[in-house]
C-alpha cells in the first residue's frame, strides 16, 4: 500500500465566536442593508434586523420571538405580536433575498471549484398542526418522531462553509382531500405541489446555476440523494460534477459490456432499444469489488477536516461503467474509502474527468462535513429550530433570516482574517475560551483577538487585558 505522508486540507472551520452582540451593531446595520430593500415596508426592514440580531445574541438561550423580544425590547406584548405577525404573515418575498444572499456569499466564499453540499435537517415539534410536520424518521433524535424536515443546500470552497438555501418538505400525505383544512391553515401556497427531498435538492441546484451568481464546480451529498440516478444525470447535464456516496448494493461494470439492438424477428414492431449481448457479465455490486482488491490498489491519505484531528483513511478509486435502466451508462469514477481504525468502507461515484488526481477526490471526499457542521451552527448559536410559527410562510422566512445571520458570522471572519494579516496589530490572531463554560462547540466567554488597531470601530471585543488573561 502506497502511504502518502502530505495533509489533505479541506477547509478551514469557522472559529469566530462573539460575546456581546450590542458590539456588533455598526458591522451588522452595514450588512442588513445590502438586503433592506428587499423587504419593501419600513417595518418589515426593522424587524428583520431586529430578528437577525436576536438570532446572534449570546444572551438569549432560547431564540424563538417572545425571549428575544424579553430580552432586546423588554417586557413588550405589542412588540411580540409584531414580530409574529412579521415573521408567520409578513407579505415580504424570501426568493429574492435567497439570490441576494448567494451573490454575497460569491463575494465572501466563492471559488471556481468550489462545492455544493445537499443534505437534510430535521427539526423535532409538538402537536400536528405545522406545515408539514409528519411522524417519520428524525435524524436530529436518531428515531421516528414527529417533525418537520427540511432540504438544505450549502456552499464550501477552501475560504470557508454557508447554508445558501432550504425548502420545508411536505410529506404527500399532506395533498390528500383529509389535510385540506390544515394545508389552509398553515398557509401552504396552492402551487407547491408534492416533491421528493430528491426533486426539491434539484430545484435549490438548478436555481443557483441558473442564478450565475456563484461560482462551483462540484455537487455532494449522501446516499440518500447519491442512491438517485435521475438526480446524478440531471447534474451531469448542466456540466457539473458530483461527488455522491452510494449504498453498498449500488452496481457497476468494471469494463463495458458489449450491447446491441436485437434483430427484428419479423412480427410487431421493431426494436429499438439495445440489450446485453449473450455471455456478457452482469454488473457487479461495488461491497463486492471491495473484497476482491488486492493491497496495492489502496494508498492511505491523510485528511484535515474541520477542528478535529486529521483524519486517516485509506482510498481506491478506478474507473467503471454506470448502470442506467440495465444497461451500461458512462464511465465514471468509483472511489472507495476506508477507516483504517474500523475497517469500514463508504462508496463514491464521481463524473469527475478521467484525468482527475487522487489527491483530488480524496479532498472533495473530505469536503462533506461543512453542511454538518452549518447544521450544528445554526441549532445551537443562532436557533435555526427555535422557532414556534406554524405556518409555511413562517418556516422560510425563519430559515432565510437564519442563513444571513450564519453569514454575517463567515464574512466577520474573513474580515477578522484580513485584518490580522495585513493590519499592523499588536496582538496574534487567537481565540480564548473558558473550557468550563463551554456549550457544545461555542463558548460563551470566547473573545476574539488581534482583529485591529481599532476593536470598536470593527465591532468586535477590545482585545483581553494581561488582567482578563489571568482571570482566564
Amino acid at each position: 500500500m502506497k502511504v502518502n505522508d502530505e495533509v489533505i486540507q479541506t477547509v478551514d472551520n469557522l472559529e469566530l465566536v462573539l460575546q456581546d452582540v450590542s458590539e456588533l451593531m455598526t458591522p451588522l446595520e452595514k450588512y442588513h442593508a445590502i438586503y433592506a430593500p428587499l423587504f419593501g415596508r419600513r417595518e418589515h426592514h426593522e424587524h428583520s434586523e431586529f430578528y437577525v440580531k436576536g438570532l446572534l445574541s449570546p444572551d438569549v438561550e432560547r431564540k424563538s420571538i417572545e425571549p428575544m423580544v424579553l430580552h432586546l425590547k423588554g417586557a413588550n406584548e405589542n412588540a411580540v405580536r409584531a414580530v409574529q405577525q412579521f415573521l408567520g404573515e409578513g407579505s415580504w418575498k424570501d426568493d429574492p433575498i435567497r439570490r441576494r444572499h448567494w451573490s454575497e456569499v460569491e463575494t465572501t466564499l466563492g471559488e471556481d471549484d468550489g462545492v455544493l453540499m445537499v443534505d437534510g435537517s430535521d427539526f423535532p415539534k409538538q402537536g400536528k398542526h405545522s406545515a408539514g410536520v409528519k411522524r417519520q424518521y428524525c435524524g436530529q433524535l436518531g428515531k421516528r418522531a414527529n417533525c418537520q424536515a427540511g432540504v438544505f443546500v450549502g456552499y464550501t470552497s477552501s475560504k470557508g462553509y454557508t447554508l445558501l438555501d432550504t425548502r420545508l418538505y411536505i410529506p404527500e400525505v399532506w395533498f390528500g382531500e383529509a389535510y385540506a383544512v390544515r394545508r389552509k391553515k398553515c398557509r401552504i401556497p396552492e402551487h407547491v405541489q408534492f416533491q421528493t427531498k430528491n426533486e426539491l435538492a434539484w430545484e435549490m441546484i438548478e436555481a443557483i446555476s441558473r442564478e450565475g451568481a456563484l461560482r462551483f464546480r462540484w455537487v455532494t451529498g449522501d446516499e440518500a440523494f447519491g442512491c438517485d440516478t435521475w438526480l446524478l444525470d440531471q447534474i451531469a447535464r448542466l456540466g457539473y460534477w458530483y461527488f455522491m456516496e452510494v449504498p453498498i448494493n449500488t452496481q457497476v461494470w468494471m469494463r463495458r459490456p458489449e450491447t446491441a439492438i436485437p434483430p427484428w424477428s419479423g412480427r410487431g414492431c421493431k426494436p429499438k432499444v439495445p440489450r446485453l449481448l449473450k455471455g456478457e457479465p452482469s454488473p457487479d455490486r461495488v461491497d463486492i469489488l471491495a473484497q476482491s482488491l488486492s493491497t496495492d490498489c489502496w494508498s492511505r491519505h491523510t485528511i484535515k477536516e474541520g477542528t478535529k484531528s486529521p483524519i486517516v483513511a485509506d482510498f481506491a478509486a478506478f474507473r467503471v461503467y454506470n448502470v442506467r435502466n440495465a444497461l451500461p451508462g458512462s464511465e465514471v469514477w468509483l472511489i472507495l474509502r476506508r477507516d483504517v481504525m474500523t475497517g469500514e468502507v463508504k462508496f463514491y461515484l464521481s463524473n469527475a474527468p478521467a484525468e482527475t488526481e487522487l489527491t483530488t477526490l480524496v479532498r472533495i471526499s473530505g469536503m462533506r462535513w461543512p453542511i454538518e457542521t452549518c447544521f450544528e451552527d445554526g441549532k445551537q448559536m443562532l436557533g435555526m429550530g427555535d422557532y414556534e410559527v406554524r405556518s409555511w410562510i413562517g418556516w422560510n422566512h425563519h430559515m432565510t433570516l437564519c442563513l444571513l445571520a450564519h453569514h454575517f458570522l463567515v464574512r466577520l471572519q474573513q474580515e477578522f482574517k484580513k485584518n490580522s494579516e495585513f493590519d499592523p496589530a499588536p496582538s496574534p490572531v487567537a481565540v480564548d475560551c473558558d473550557p468550563t463554560q463551554e456549550k457544545g462547540r461555542f463558548a460563551g466567554s470566547c473573545r476574539c483577538t488581534g482583529l485591529s488597531d481599532h476593536p470598536q470601530r470593527n465591532g468586535i471585543s477590545k482585545p483581553p487585558t494581561q488582567e482578563d488573561k489571568n482571570l482566564n
